[in-house]
């Protein structure tokens, strides 16, 4: 069985010349083909020699030690002390790394301490998210403070288109929501109120929740789902085909050129949904106290006007621009994170639903307090 690599007298396999990377293809085909094993994976029981290895690495020694196995070849300073001592503890450091096994048994831990760890991911990736939100914000209002004094760079088409989609399209979904749920509001408030002979403060009732609350709320609700998601859809598809990366490489701005016309259109049309749908609620509940407890409009409107300020008009409209820029800036975002696949692209846009409602309910809370704080 002579060969390049390979040669046998009676018991003895002498290995000989190059068993390198270079020749690992050869060396391993010379191996099969020979009767230096007594079964395929077991180490040979023939007298192995060798004194004629000129060359050695670490694709040889791996060859060497499947043939021989691996305590023949820890102790090769016993049965072959003529082999140059870097190649001795070559065929040593080989052994060692393949007697360990390469199936590790996974650590178990106990429930509590894996609920735990999860609570802990959860917590790191919430704190990520947020620091990435507060630099994007910073990033966008800069951004907006240099285009003011920039008449030239304005984007008024781009806004303009986006007022359309994100405003003047959202007004029938929106005024048809506020509708239903003022008069349910109306209705329920009814129904608790007669039994104690105070079905007029139904109006206050509806007037308080539309005006400070629920006007602007829903509506900022419907724009999360249905804007945001827009914009991180359209985004994460530009960036997806590369687009966003030439425009970079063309010297446009990204944040100028799609991401502020977004935010001023939904800076824009977010006060005027709110303000249809305080009204749309309103008539919501007219229409229930008309037909249900023989309010007419007219008691309905002087009732209003006597025990409802404008204030509650201000209050709620005044929490509309601040929802508007977390639900634009946040549906941007996420578009910016999108990688370049459908999958990525999908995950992102739902990902900007939940936090934009997310966000809107907490700040909502938030501001609820302050102004009970401050008497408004």
């Amino acid at each position: 069985m002579p060969s390049e690599w390979i040669a046998r007298h009676d018991q003895t396999v002498t290995l000989k010349g190059e068993w390198t990377l270079a020749n690992y293809r050869h060396i391993k085909a010379a191996l099969q083909q020979s009767d230096t094993r007594t079964e395929p994976g077991k180490p040979t029981d023939a007298t192995i020699s060798l004194d004629a290895i000129t060359r050695l690495d670490t694709a040889g020694a791996i060859l060497i030690v499947e043939l021989i196995g691996v305590e023949k070849a820890q102790a090769v300073a016993d049965w072959a002390a003529e082999l140059p001592k870097e190649q001795q503890a070559l065929l040593v450091r080989i052994a060692e790394a393949m007697e360990t096994p390469l199936d590790v048994d996974p650590l178990s831990y106990s429930r509590i301490s894996q609920a735990l760890a999860s609570v802990g991911q959860h917590m790191v990736g919430l704190w990520s998210q947020q620091r990435q939100l507060l630099a994007f914000i910073g990033l966008v209002v800069a951004t907006l403070f240099q285009l003011v004094l920039r008449p030239r760079h304005w984007r008024l088409t781009a806004t303009v288109a986006h007022i359309q989609q994100s405003g003047l399209n959202a007004v029938p979904i929106v005024a048809l929501l506020t509708f239903m749920v003022g008069a349910v509001v109306a209705f329920l408030g009814a129904t608790v109120l007669q039994d104690f002979g105070a079905t007029i403060y139904t109006i206050d009732l509806v007037a308080f929740s539309f005006l400070r609350e629920f006007g602007v709320l829903l509506a900022a609700i419907l724009l999360a789902g249905r804007t945001a998601s827009a914009f991180t859809a359209q985004i994460g598809a530009m960036k997806s085909n590369e687009e966003i990366d030439a425009l970079q490489a063309q010297g446009l701005d990204p944040i100028e050129l799609l991401v502020l016309p977004r935010v001023m259109a939904m800076l824009i049309s977010l006060p005027m949904l709110a303000f249809v749908g305080m009204l749309s609620g309103l008539a919501g509940g007219a229409m229930v106290t008309s037909l249900s407890l023989d309010i007419s409009l007219t008691q309905f409107l002087t009732t209003l006007q006597k025990d409802v300020s404008v204030t509650h008009f201000l209050v709620g409209l005044s929490k509309a621009p601040v929802f508007a820029f977390v639900i634009a800036v946040i549906g941007c975002l996420e578009g910016f994170k999108v990688s370049g696949s459908a999958q990525s692209v999908g995950e992102h846009t739902t990902s900007s639903v939940v936090q934009s409602i997310f966000m809107v309910i907490l700040i909502d809370a938030v501001a609820a307090l302050f102004f009970m704080e401050m008497g408004w």
